[in-house]
This record gives structure tokens, sequence and C-alpha cells, in this order.
């Protein structure tokens, strides 16, 4: 088990670096961002002060070498716009993506595994049929249509709920559907899936057998063993949303969090929290990922053995 850890850590750091150096050249393509962020009254002096002291002058591979020795020391540089250290700019932004992420995640986990399960269980009646049917309904709209829907009618029309910011709990309630509304469905569809497969099995006959109530049957041995496919699911759902879903959802409901600050830094090209932030967002995805890996070969009695080494 330690040197799957090991490796795993291993394979987290190798993609790190890659995602840093792709970050890095590709904010780089569309320009000197000095060019952007002027204004009309600034001297061609002031302008090619501010190149030298964001070293913008300096060759690309030089600064690359200089983006990589920031991840030493700490310093990420000062915001183009903002003229404050890139880190604490992000870190203010850290804590409300987290808070819809999890309210999103916690909805799902409410919602879909008893969802998944009802469907499985009835899974010949109306009522397997009928969430079987708003699965797929669900997977199939965008989760920025259903928050432009619900916008317009419980905003809008009704004048229920409000829409921009997080400052009380029900500014949370159309951004947490919004961001979780896909994934309910993905996941109400595998855990159906996954209990399905073993709803037959012969441990589950030998529990009835027993004469275990079938409340136990189902939740102690049926889910208990299909919880291994239901975590690797969540886990790279979860990954999903925390690298685009929640950017697009943060964007219309103006959510002061990592999603919202991309695309405000994107378009004034302010590089240095761009850079930050995607690397924030790409390492919660890579150290989520790692974790699920971990976590499974952990639930999963012949992988565990198979990485005991």
């Amino acid at each position: 088990m330690l040197s799957f850890a090991l490796r795993t850590l291993l394979r987290m750091a190798l993609t790190f670096f890659v995602i840093v150096t792709i970050v890095f050249f590709a904010t780089r393509l569309s320009g000197n961002a000095v060019d952007f962020v002027i204004g009309e009254g600034m001297t061609s002096e002031d302008r090619e002060l501010l190149i030298k002291y964001y070293e913008l002058d300096r060759p690309v591979l030089s600064q690359y070498l200089a983006f990589l020795r920031s991840f030493t020391d700490g310093q990420f540089g000062l915001s183009f716009i903002e003229r404050r250290p890139v880190a604490e700019i992000v870190m203010e932004r850290i804590w409300p993506s987290a808070q819809l992420l999890l309210s999103a995640v916690g909805l799902t986990l409410l919602v879909s595994i008893p969802l998944g399960i009802a469907a499985a269980i009835w899974r010949k009646s109306w009522v397997g049929s009928a969430v079987m049917v708003v699965a797929f309904l669900g997977y199939a709209v965008p989760n920025f249509v259903l928050a432009t829907l619900m916008v317009l009618i419980f905003s809008y029309w009704l004048n229920w709920l409000p829409v921009v910011g997080n400052g009380t709990a029900w500014h949370f309630i159309m951004p947490t559907i919004a961001l979780s509304g896909v994934l309910i469905a993905a996941l109400t569809r595998f855990t159906r899936n996954a209990m399905l497969d073993v709803l037959g099995q012969d441990f589950m006959r030998t529990a009835r057998a027993k004469g275990l109530p079938e409340n136990a049957v189902i939740v102690k041995h049926g889910l208990r063993n299909a919880g291994i496919t239901i975590l690797s699911v969540i886990g790279l759902q979860v990954a999903g949303l925390a690298a685009s879903g929640s950017v697009v959802i943060e964007a219309i409901f103006a959510w002061p969090g990592i999603g919202d600050l991309l695309v405000t830094s994107a378009l004034r090209r302010d590089y240095p929290v761009l850079q930050f932030g995607v690397l924030t967002v790409a390492l919660a995805v890579i150290v989520i990922n790692a974790a699920v890996d971990l976590a499974y070969a952990w639930a999963d009695p012949r992988l565990r053995h198979t990485v005991k080494g």
C-alpha cells in the first residue's frame, strides 16, 4: 500500500508539472498583458517601467524558470489590476468555492443514492421507470441551462430567491441545485446499475435466508458492496465539477469564488491571478482523483492485496 501511495504522489507531481507548463505558455498566447491594462494617459516610459517591473521584457524561457521558482519561495507576484499579492486574492475565493462544492456534493448524496436504490429495487415498476426518466432528463440538461431557467423563474418571475452573491442561505439554493443537477442524474444511474449488480449475488440471498430485515440486507450488504463503484463515480464527478462546472455556475450567479475569479482574470488578462487560480483548481482536481484512487485501493480487498507491497 505504501508503494502504491508513493506512485500516486509521483503521478500527482508529474501531472501538476505538466499543467504548470501548459498554463504558463497558454496565458501568453494573446500578447503582452501590459498593452491591455495600461490607461490611455500612460506614457511610453511608464509602460516600460511596468514591463520591467513584471519582468515581461525577459525571454519567455527565463520568465518560465522564474515562474517555476515562485513555487519554491511562495512569491507568486502581484495582480496586474489590483496590485495585490496573487496568493492573497486567490485564497479569498477558495472558501466560497469550497462551500458551494460541498453543498452540491451533499445534496447529490442525499438525493441520488436513495433514488438509485429505489430504481434498482423497483426496476420493473413505475417507480423505477419514473426515476430513470428524471435521471435522463437531468443528465441531458446542461447546468448553465438549468441555472438560467431557475434565475428566470424563481428570481425574475416569482421574485423568491436572490441571484447575486452568497450572503445568506437563500443564495445557496439555486447555485447548489444548478451545480448538482447533472451530478445527481449521473450518480443515480450509476447507483442503480451498481445495486443491480449485487442484488442477485449469493451473499444477498444468504443474508435474506438468515432472516435479516430487507432494509438491513439492502443497506448493509447491497449498498456496502456497491459502494466501491459509487465511490469512484463520485470522485470523478466531483473532480469534474471542481474543474469546469463551478466556473460556469459561479459566473452566472456572480458567486465570489475561484470560478468567477478565473473568468474575470481571463477577460482582463491578469496573467498572475489567472495562472495561480487555474493551478489552484488543477491541484484540487489532482488531489481529489488521488484520494479516490487511494480510497478505492483501500476499500477493495482485491486491489488492497495487489498494492499491498
